[in-house]
């Protein structure tokens, strides 16, 4: 049953897309509250009028100097304290808009009148958020992350305090476990770029500090609690080690190594995501990059175990590869084939400079000494974590930038948008940023501006909106803010939020969140429930059985142990 709050002011101007509603005695009104009213239209009949409360104020009513509070507070004023609150119109059914008449009673809504509302009575399918101020589930509408009507999610936020990427996986679980896509959720899969300590690389483990409190607040939002149930970690090898074991310090099952072979990096044209800085674009030496791949690529013969042969000699590391090219540069006779006619000497010095830094970066990823291990991402785990803590800003970009080109196309190759791809980027204004160029950032906005139609989905997060490309912001549609630094706030990038909202989010708690969604014209403000997978060691339950069989299956049963020239012994 709907509870009556109070009535419109008539000291304040009521229009059709905001008015202010005066509390009643007994009853109150907060920030986030869902309030509705009606008004009789002649020839139209009842219009009801439902919205969102985004300001609160009390005062004395009688009081005129600043003094008078004591005198009030001590029975010597006659004064009444009367407080309101703004409410900004959601909704207008039918859609005439007319403001409503002061004096008329307003409701809290609740039940269908809610859902009407906020237009989750309009949303075919749903997925669930969190939950409202109130304690009323919060649901999106997946038609504008799924590419139905629109794609992509943009998170914003403090690092540390805003809670972003565990908003992230928290989406994308409620998403693949809420039944909002139906049977596609089994074939869906998710890109996880690990980039801060190893928080995400127990996705799959249970987290047993939940207690019923959190339990309860899964099933309320219509799901169970648990861990992902598909999960595969790919980590770079550790520094040093010739035979590939994965730098993973917090799990020893269900993770395997990344790298790419000297072949691979040859003929995969690789080279340009070495140089993958939003600087170097800007700098001569590019040509340089791109003249010295297309050579690499005509002249690298593929050997045993990924290594390359070059003019008949044999490369196994990434630093033989470093100083053969740093070879046919210094050399007057073989400078112009590698580097181009019109090219000066001082570019090319600044490109080898470059180059020979690289190698403590990047030499671990670039193997001559192992085999190939097939595609970046050929696991069938619905959710795939790479990692890539414990590798330098460089390196990082390096495996950014390539695995997100294999994967786009990949989706091109296939032609249909189906299976859907998430991809969960952290730090996008440093992948993506405003100013400059990079072979990372024109991918990105490949997938910002055509993932839509491929079935490529970015959820992209970040400490600064301002910060990042216009046009990977402007086509996300889901817009989440954490709490924001206070000069952030200002931004127009948050010209969504309402200007309480702006003010709201620098005291934001984790675990708050406000989402703004392209039905909605007022941001709801959410708190999503505590992860319910591991999210550090201390948390993690027991591997899951899937991964232990993932390792027990790489070993060919058939393999006899000791001298491979034994007889058989049968």
């Amino acid at each position: 049953m709907s509870e009556s709050v109070g009535r419109v002011l008539g000291t304040e101007d009521a229009t059709p897309l905001s008015f202010w509603v005066g509390v009643g005695p007994e009853a109150y009104a907060q920030l986030d509250d869902v309030l509705t009213t009606e008004r009789q239209v002649p020839g139209v009949g009842t219009v009801r009028i439902s919205g969102v409360v985004t300001s609160v104020r009390s005062r004395h009513e009688g009081a005129q100097f600043d003094s008078d509070v004591f005198d009030i507070a001590g029975g010597l004023l006659p004064a009444q304290v009367q407080e309101a609150a703004e409410v900004t119109v959601t909704r207008v059914e039918p859609e005439v808009f007319v403001p409503p008449r002061p004096g008329a009673e307003v409701q809290r809504a609740s039940g269908e009148d809610r859902d009407r509302a906020l237009y989750f009575d309009g949303m075919a399918r749903q997925v669930p958020l969190g939950f409202s101020r109130d304690g009323q589930p919060v649901f999106l509408n997946p038609d504008f992350l799924d590419g139905t009507r629109g794609a992509h999610v943009s998170i914003s936020g403090i690092s540390g305090v805003a809670t972003k990427t565990s908003f992230a996986t928290w989406m994308l679980y409620s998403l693949l476990h809420s039944g909002a896509l139906g049977a596609e959720a089994a074939n869906t899969k998710a890109l996880i770029f690990n980039v801060k300590g190893e928080d995400l690389l127990l996705l799959d483990h249970d987290n047993t500090k939940i207690d019923e409190t959190v339990r309860d607040s899964y099933r309320r939002l219509g799901m169970e609690p648990g861990a992902f149930k598909s999960v595969e970690v790919l980590a770079p090898p550790r520094e040093g080690d010739s035979n590939g074991v994965p730098d993973v310090a917090c799990r020893s099952t269900g993770v395997d190594a990344f790298y790419w072979t000297l072949a691979e990096f040859c003929q995969l044209n690789l080279l340009p995501f070495v140089f993958a800085d939003g600087d170097d674009d800007r700098q001569q030496y590019t040509m340089v990059v791109h003249q010295v791949a297309a050579r690499l690529r005509k002249e690298a013969r593929p050997k045993d175990n990924g290594a390359i042969s070059v003019d008949g000699r044999l490369l196994t590391s990434y630093r033989d590869l470093v100083d053969l090219i740093c070879e046919r540069l210094a050399d007057d006779e073989t400078r112009t084939e590698w580097a181009g006619s019109a090219i000066g000497l001082g570019t090319v010095n600044a490109f080898i400079r470059r180059l020979i830094a690289s190698g403590r970066d990047i030499g671990r990823l670039i193997r001559g000494d192992l085999p190939p291990r097939g595609a970046a991402l050929s696991s069938d785990a619905q959710v795939t974590v790479v990692d890539l803590h414990n590798l330098p800003d460089r390196a990082q970009r390096f495996v950014v930038g390539v695995v997100l080109r294999s994967e786009f196309e990949r989706k091109e190759k296939a032609g249909t948008a189906r299976p859907l791809q998430f991809v969960v980027l952290d730090e996008l204004n440093k992948y993506a940023p405003r100013e400059g160029t990079s072979p990372i950032k024109d991918i990105l906005l490949d997938i910002a501006e055509r993932g839509r139609s491929l079935g490529v989905i970015l959820i992209g997060a970040q400490q600064t909106a301002s910060e990042v490309e216009r046009r990977i912001a402007s086509n996300s549609a889901i817009r989440v803010v954490g709490r924001l630094d206070a000069a952030e706030a200002t931004r127009p990038e948050y010209g969504f939020l309402t200007q309480a909202q702006r003010m709201r989010v620098l005291m934001a708690k984790p675990g708050t969140m406000f989402v703004a969604q392209p039905e909605l014209p007022v941001p709801l403000v959410v708190n999503f429930p505590f992860p319910a997978w591991a999210t550090r060691p201390a948390e993690a339950g027991s591997a899951p059985a899937a991964t232990a069989r993932s390792v027990t299956a790489k070993v060919d049963p058939f393999d006899l142990a000791g001298d491979d020239e034994d007889d058989i012994p049968f």
